[in-house]
């Protein structure tokens, strides 16, 4: 394999990081000190979705498959970036369709809003991020996508309480990548090989995840 460039999409864990609202803040502890014990180690504490992670189908369907048992094969496919307009705060079908080509059929789908660049512990980045519309979904299922990420803190706005997209898409075995980062390093319409490897979490619901797209 000839790997001319990789990008990597993925957070830096740390302390303190802005995370979903409701879930916990990550906590990081040295335990082993190298100078004191010889070596370095570290404690970590974090919600399983926390930072870029992987939603399995099981967070919103018991009946789904959990985070341990993906198809290794949606996990590491061809894939591209996409930037399309954004309506008031949500991705809409018409979105996607004025910018879909036939080769993202059925490929994982990296949706770019540049809301990465705004992380900090503000409102706007916690509450008002944009994300798919059910429509928007649907067009995605049409499409015959496994895999779709975003650069914001969830796949469907803030304000979705109902979790239609999640339900929509993590119910019909779709896996979501959310809290992705640096997707304005990959040129949109561009063919990569996206890997999105979770941590191996047994019965888990998602789990973090080290996302890398490779430019072969």
């Amino acid at each position: 394999m000839n790997l001319s460039k990789i990008y990597d999409l993925t957070v830096t864990l740390q302390p303190f990081m802005p995370v979903w609202p409701t879930n916990p803040l990550v906590e990081i502890r040295p335990v082993g000190i190298l100078s004191r014990d010889g070596y370095n180690v570290e404690t970590i504490s974090f919600a399983t979705h926390t930072g870029t992670h992987i939603d399995a189908p099981y967070h919103f369907d018991e009946r789904g498959v959990t985070v341990d048992n993906i198809d290794l094969r949606v996990l590491i496919n061809k894939g591209y970036c996409i930037s399309p307009k954004i309506h008031g705060k949500e991705i809409t079908q018409d979105s996607l369709n004025d910018i879909w080509r036939k080769e993202y059929d059925g490929k994982t789908i990296l949706i770019r809003t540049g809301w990465d660049k705004k992380r900090a512990f503000t409102r706007e980045f916690l509450y008002d991020f944009p994300g798919l519309s059910l429509d928007g979904a649907e067009f995605l299922l049409s499409r015959g996508v496994k895999l779709v990420g975003i650069d914001t803190l969830g796949i469907e706005p803030y304000d979705h309480t109902d979790y239609r997209v999640h339900k929509k898409l993590l119910g019909n075995a779709v896996v979501v990548i959310e809290d992705l980062a640096n997707l304005d390093q990959l040129q949109e319409g561009k063919e990569y090989t996206i890997i999105a490897l979770p941590v191996k979490v047994g019965k888990g619901s998602g789990a973090l995840a080290r996302v890398v797209a490779v430019d072969e």
